[in-house]
Parts: C-alpha cells; structure tokens; sequence
C-alpha cells in the first residue's frame, strides 16, 4: 500500500461517520498535499455549512496527533479559536496572537511580524472568510495587510505549509467584496501551488434540520445569483426554526436564557441601533440591571486595545529565556466577549464617563484583567468612539500635561494614560452580524429590522446565511413576515 494511502486510511479511521464522497476526495488530496515535498503550496479547503468541515479537520487532527506530526490551529478570534478548539480537540490560537509581536517596552501598542520557530508545520487555519487583506488606514500589525502577513510568517520557516478552511457564502471582511484568503487566483499571486476543494453535499438530511435547508437554499441564492427578491424561509415545518412575533420575545429569551445563559444565546441584527434597542430591553425587562453597567454584564470591546495587557506582557518578558512561556492575550480585540466582573469608582473626566471595573474573558481560559472602561461607547449608535470624539479624548488629555513641553515627552505620557487608553465597550447580548461571525450559540435570534426589496443586496443575503449558520440548536426569526417565509 502506498504510504499516501496508508495516510489516508488513518485519517479515514479516525472519522465519526462514514465519509462522504466530496470527503473520500478530500481525505485523498489532503493525505497527498501533506506528504507531498512541493513547499511553496497551500490547501484551500471549502465547504458550505452542514457539509462536514469540522469533521474532516477533527478527524485530520486526531491523525496528525497520532503520528507526532507537528500543527498549529489558528482562526481569526478568540471566539472562533474557541470553536476549532472545541471540535479539533486540540489548543487553537488567534492568528495574530503567533504571527506577530509587540515592539518593545516602549511600543507597547505597535506590533511588528513575528519570527516563525515552528519549522515543519502544518497551521490550519478556520474561519478564514474573515481574514482580511486590507489595513483600513490602520498600520498598528504588521504591514496592516493580515493574508500578506499570515503567508509570510507560514512560507518563512523550512517545511511549513497552511491549509485555509472557510466558507465563500459567510460575509467577507468589512470594506472587501470577497474573502482574499479563499481567492484561489490571490493565493497563486504569492507564487503558491493550490490545492481547491469545495465541499458542496450536506452531510445531514435537509428534512431534518431546518437551520441546513435555509442555509443551503440562501447559499444557492447566492451561488446562482437570484438576490432580487426576498428569499423565501422556511420557519414552520422544522423544529429548530421557528417565526416569533415580537410579543414573545421576552419570554422566549428569558427561556434560553435558563437553558443555556448569555453565552450561549445571541440576538444578531443589522446596525449598532438595533442592538443597543435589544440590549437595553434585555437588561432591564430579563436581566433586571438598573444600573448602567453591572457585575455579571456581558459586554463586547469595541476597539482594540493594547494597554491593559502591559503589565502582563512585561512578565512574560522577563521570563522569555523560558521556552514556552507566552500571554494568553497579547492584546484586547475589538469583538472580544468579556463578564464583568467586580465595577468601582464611576467618575467623569474630559468630558467622558470612566469606571474600574474587572472582566473575565471566556474565550481565552476565563483570565481575568483589570481595566478602566469608557462608559459612553455603551449607548452609542457608532461602532465605536467617532473620530471626532477620539480627537476630542485625545486633545483634552493632551492638554492635561502641560508640564511636559517635548512634544515626545507629551507623547509618551499620553500613550501610558489611562483614560486615553480606556477599554471602549457595548453590551453583547445583542450585536451585529460582523460581531457575531466566527462564534456559535445555541440560540440565535434573527432580527433583520425595517427592510424592502429595494434594499436587498448581495451582502444582505450573505448576512442572512452568516447569521442563521451561527446557531447550533434553534434559530428564532423575529417579526418575520408570512410574504417572506415558504411555509406560511
């Protein structure tokens, strides 16, 4: 037997069902790609929800373990590391937590292209319809280009190579018309050897879930560019889909609640305005909060933010002689879930509103840090401070040091400061889309708001696949109309 074949019965015994065709082929050219001498080469390995992408990459995994073979499972989040770990059975990391490296002590928040060690590695990366390739103006990482430097770090070490597991029907990166990392003409633009495979069979019957049906009719919708009228949903004649006017909603919630708790229940909408409606709602009329925000909120960052782990990487510093030894956060990303903790000491200054306040991260290990908060990001309709409110922080806190007459000297104060440096918050029990894309929850409630068939775009549909492909249990579709739905 061919030593490609005898790979592929392992990874094949370490299946949970029988393989699929579509799987059969890709267990033959993932076994062929892995032993296969050609380095300049990738995996491109797609696959639409329910068609058994997590099973082949678990059952790769348990294969890889097996003969003491080296990897590395990287996905673009924490809560989309958490996932892959989850299903992989094995650690996963955030993509930018390995591939890059805070300057120095004084550089606190500049990260530069991390040196590759892992030599003879296969990084398989999730999720990879999120992995962007333009820097939005942003240069904090690297080149501010993630695919750019995600191959550089893969490419640079002898006998590494990267298999990309995504979706093409999930929404691509905010502000790009489509996913770079699964654009088979743009991985060949890096002078690599691709490997495609699209895995397009639902492994579960359709009948028996109506999460996969809706699914798999929006992504042939997209597939066959039909998007000029509302997609017709089928929310009645399935048990895991169900159509809930907006007088039920409370209950409905309050119940998921109980079964599974705010990390495990989601409202996904279609703007930071519908979301801070929900959360507030949630919070007072479930939640019972009175406060503006309370131990045991469940809060997302809305920027990212480099300053609250210092102290942390400064220990890790010391003790870098020490192999092995890393922070389980190099920073706070913008999109991270965190509990409040304990909140203390409330006050204003600069024209904002601050507290203290200690968050646990349950996406990295439940760690814990403790950070001042910006309050006024809460309630506000933007995704974050506007510009004109950061100029605002950052001119009121520059004038707060006029003692310090060198400009660097200024500078350097300012970076340190900690209310220039307050982490920017929104609830999360309610997000949008963008937000919720690479986690899952056993509930998602499905709220699409206020729109019309002129409004209906491409990316709607991509929204409507991303948000319902979130929800590993039930889906709600909340206010829906009977024209919009099949089984009315």
């Amino acid at each position: 037997m061919a030593i490609s074949e005898e790979l592929g019965a392992l990874i094949r015994e370490n299946f949970t069902h029988n393989p699929t065709k579509e799987q059969e082929k890709a267990i033959f050219l993932l076994s062929d790609f892995l032993l296969s001498r050609e380095r300049d080469s990738v995996f491109l390995l797609k696959g639409y929800a329910g068609t058994g992408k997590t099973s082949l990459i678990a059952a790769l995994v348990r294969t890889l373990q097996q003969l003491q073979q080296r990897f590395m499972l990287l996905a673009p989040t924490g809560r989309a590391a958490k996932v892959l770990s989850s299903y992989a059975g094995a650690p996963a990391y955030t993509i930018h937590r390995k591939i890059y490296r805070q300057k120095s002590l004084t550089d606190m928040d500049v990260f530069q292209n991390n040196v590759n060690l892992q030599q003879d590695t296969l990084f398989v990366v999730d999720e990879a319809s999120m992995i962007a390739n333009e820097s939005g103006g942003s240069t904090i990482f690297g080149t501010g280009r993630l695919l750019d430097d995600l191959m550089q770090y893969v490419y640079s070490c002898e006998g590494c190579r990267l298999l990309l597991v995504g979706d093409t029907a999930q929404l691509p990166p905010v502000g790009e018309e489509e996913s770079p990392a699964l654009n088979r003409l743009m991985l060949e633009g890096y002078g690599m050897e691709v490997t495609e495979l699209c895995l397009t069979h639902v492994v579960r019957q359709l009948e028996e879930s109506g999460i996969l049906w809706n699914a798999t009719m929006l992504r042939q919708l997209i597939q066959n560019d039909e998007m000029s009228a509302f997609p017709k949903l089928r929310g009645r004649s399935f048990p895991d889909v169900h159509v809930l006017p907006g007088d039920e909603l409370i209950e409905t919630l309050n119940d998921s609640y109980r079964n599974y708790g705010t990390d495990g229940t989601i409202v996904v909408t279609r703007s930071n305005k519908r979301a801070n409606i929900f959360n507030n709602g949630i919070r007072s009329r479930i939640l019972d909060y009175e406060e503006e925000l309370s131990s045991g909120d469940l809060i997302m960052v809305a920027k990212n933010n480099y300053y609250w782990t210092e102290q942390e990487f400064k220990i890790q510093n010391s003790k870098s002689k020490n192999e092995g030894v890393e922070s389980t956060m190099t920073f706070i990303a913008n999109g991270d879930v965190a509990v409040v903790r304990r909140l203390r000491n409330e006050r204003s200054f600069y024209g904002f509103r601050f507290a203290d306040a200690t968050l646990q991260f349950p996406d990295y290990d439940n760690k814990e840090l403790d950070v001042t908060v910006l309050l006024d990001t809460l309630q506000s309709e933007a995704p974050a401070l506007t510009r004109q409110q950061q100029d605002a922080l950052f001119n009121a806190v520059w004038e707060d040091y006029p003692e310090l007459t060198n400009k660097r000297d200024r500078m350097k104060r300012l970076r340190q400061d900690i209310y220039y440096n307050a982490l920017q918050i929104k609830y999360a029990y309610a997000v949008t889309c963008h937000k919720a894309q690479g986690g899952q929850w056993e509930h998602v409630y499905i709220d699409q708001g206020y729109i019309t068939e002129e409004m209906l775009t491409p990316d709607y549909f991509r929204w409507l696949y991303t948000a319902i492909t979130r929800a590993t249990e039930q889906v709600y579709l909340v206010n829906w109309s009977d024209s919009s739905l099949s089984d009315t």
